[in-house]
């Protein structure tokens, strides 16, 4: 049994050793944004800022006027009201009264075999007429030169696809717990830095940005391909670099932000509809998941607490080199590294939700979003 001990525990210290310092040394040498100088006039091709909004009365104002300031010669908002219950639609029309550049799509139906967000961005590029497509969200907020800034990024490394790492908004204690180890897991589970590698079959998709060359976008199959795809921004990621386009991924910091969701509860609700679709809705993968964070992430603290010999020191490694990643995308993040020491709590949070998400979603037989139901066999066979 002791022997057994050793071998998991020194399995646990070679992850960490191999897999993490690789993936730490990947993410150190992502590209930031505010590295790159503002793209001349003559340097900018035509963008259109494509988002599909339901029920955003709260935070579309404030996201809206960042990109009605956005400092680019030749771009174009065009945003799509989709099916929305409150004042968005309204607030849409307002603001295109008062701006030529934003164009409102109405969508009052949703036809069958399409997610609404999907479909929403979809119809955005239907009406749409730039060179270059910028998906996001109805709540990002954008500093008035990231566009400028993110054409220098494309050119220096030729690529078809580029999206962005911002700031994701925390608010107290739980919030900081879960966003920084969320922030983590993203790294480890994409590990971004391999994007730009053709040889690696990594991709990466941020639904706060992602700049794409129509020209790729329309060979990749648009969001036909993603009509019942619940994590689309990953997707779309994957799509493009699978049709053998340029992919990559950079640190935006506070050039793009968003307020994700307020308060763990929130947070927790939130993603109910995409953890278990991020494993592709296989319990097996699932189960697999959760074991490898219960040993990765959680029983190295215990080794180190009560453990000795070979099992502390093989805790302590893969205590040692956990905390200074999480320390680092914490900084990163703008908040304390500190809240590395957090990092078991995270991680049981972590675990949480993803067997939350997996119960939900097969006790309801599919997920809700938008106030849509979709079954999850019909969910399963639209997965990309």
């Amino acid at each position: 049994m002791h022997l057994l001990g050793i071998a998991l525990f020194g399995w646990i210290a070679l992850f960490w050793l191999t897999y993490g310092l690789r993936v730490a040394y990947g993410a150190i040498r992502l590209p930031w944004v505010r590295d790159f100088p503002p793209a001349a006039d003559a340097d900018c091709p035509r963008i259109s800022i494509l988002f599909s909004a339901r029920d955003e009365e709260e935070k579309l104002p404030a996201a809206l006027a960042t990109l009605m300031e956005m400092d680019y010669p030749g771009f174009e908002v065009v945003a799509v009201d989709d099916r929305s219950q409150d004042a968005t639609g309204q607030i849409l029309d307002t603001f295109a009264a008062a701006h030529q550049r934003l164009r409102v799509v109405h969508v009052d139906r949703l036809p069958e075999g399409w997610l609404g967000k999907p479909h929403g961005l979809e119809k955005a590029y239907e009406a749409s007429s730039g060179e270059w497509l910028l998906f996001t969200d109805a709540d990002v907020r954008f500093k008035p030169d990231v566009l400028r800034r993110a054409i220098s990024l494309e050119k220096a490394h030729n690529l078809d696809h580029l999206t962005l790492l911002g700031d994701v908004e925390m608010v107290g204690f739980w919030e900081a717990v879960l966003v920084t180890f969320f922030g983590l897991g993203f790294h480890l589970g994409a590990d971004p830095s391999q994007a730009a590698n053709p040889r690696s079959s990594r991709y990466v998709g941020v639904g706060a940005f992602q700049l794409v060359r129509r020209s790729a976008y329309e060979a990749s199959g648009t969001h036909r391909r993603l009509a019942m795809e619940v994590v689309d921004d990953m997707k779309l990621g994957k799509i493009v670099k699978q049709a053998g386009f340029r992919s990559g991924c950079a640190v935006a910091q506070d050039f793009v932000a968003v307020r994700w969701h307020a308060g763990v509860g929130n947070l927790v609700r939130g993603v109910t509809k995409n953890f278990f679709a991020g494993a592709g809705y296989d319990l097996r993968l699932v189960a697999f998941e959760v074991a490898v964070l219960l040993m990765t992430d959680i029983l190295p603290f215990a080794g180190v607490f009560f453990g000795h010999g070979w099992i502390f020191g093989s805790s302590a490694i893969a205590v040692a080199i956990a905390l200074g990643f999480h320390a680092g995308v914490a900084w990163v993040m703008r908040v304390s590294p500190l809240y590395a020491l957090t990092h078991p709590l995270g991680a049981l949070l972590f675990c949480y939700m993803l067997l939350r998400s997996t119960v939900v979603t097969l006790w309801q037989g599919g997920i809700v979003w938008r106030d849509t139901f979709y079954p999850l066999d019909v969910l399963k066979r639209g997965a990309v």
